[in-house]
């Protein structure tokens, strides 16, 4: 349990600098959302695994 909990971690802190990086400017919507749905998919994976 303590990889998942490890995994949920990462994802908030990937998703949070995702979300700043697109209320700086810096990236927009459709790569931001590209990036969340990738780490999503890291998520699932993790979770099923």
């Amino acid at each position: 349990m303590k990889e998942l909990e490890e995994s949920v971690e990462e994802f908030l802190d990937d998703a949070g600098y995702v979300l700043s990086e697109y209320e700086q400017g810096y990236m927009d919507a459709d790569a931001a959302l590209s990036v969340l749905d990738g780490h999503i998919d890291d998520l699932r994976e993790e979770f099923r695994g």
